[in-house]
């Protein structure tokens, strides 16, 4: 069963850029429709010294600012057919998750940053979670240095 739906979830980083490339290619070539989503993190209640310094506009215009960057990105960087494009607020892992169930995605294709160590156990790993938890199959694109160079050059 090939995919018809492929999210992309986007935290408008170079190994988030790459992921978006490689799930337009394929859904250009599956007749796929792609889906972007930014998750905004909103500090937890646990931390009220973050929290406060967040007020209401300056998440509002957060997401705004996300909104309009995300669909830059389809327009300029996507040469499948591009679906839904959507900020939301909460924890990425849950959002992504509860983002491919709404629209019924067949395929997630998400960027990894590399981390290993000490910084992987306290950043925690977003991709690692949804490949664990997601409710459709997951492809991971790491971030390499052949992305920095032209392919077809090669």
């Amino acid at each position: 069963m090939l995919p018809k739906h492929i999210l992309v979830p986007t935290d408008l980083s170079e190994s988030a850029e790459q992921a978006l490339a490689y799930a337009c290619e394929l859904a250009r070539t599956l007749g796929a429709q792609v889906h972007l989503l930014n998750v905004i993190g909103i500090p937890a209640m646990g931390v009220p010294e973050i929290g406060l310094a967040m007020t209401t506009s300056m998440i509002d215009q957060m997401i705004a600012d996300n909104q309009t960057a995300i669909e830059q990105l389809a327009k300029t960087r996507c040469s499948a057919p591009c679906g839904s494009a959507r900020v939301r607020t909460g924890d990425a892992r849950d959002v992504i998750n509860q983002t491919a169930k709404e629209i019924g995605a067949d395929l997630i294709v998400i960027g990894t940053h590399g981390r290993t160590g000490l910084s992987r156990a306290l950043l925690g790993s977003t991709a690692e979670t949804v490949v664990r938890t997601a409710p459709c199959p997951v492809l991971t694109v790491r971030l390499t240095d052949e992305s920095h160079h032209d392919r077809s050059a090669a």
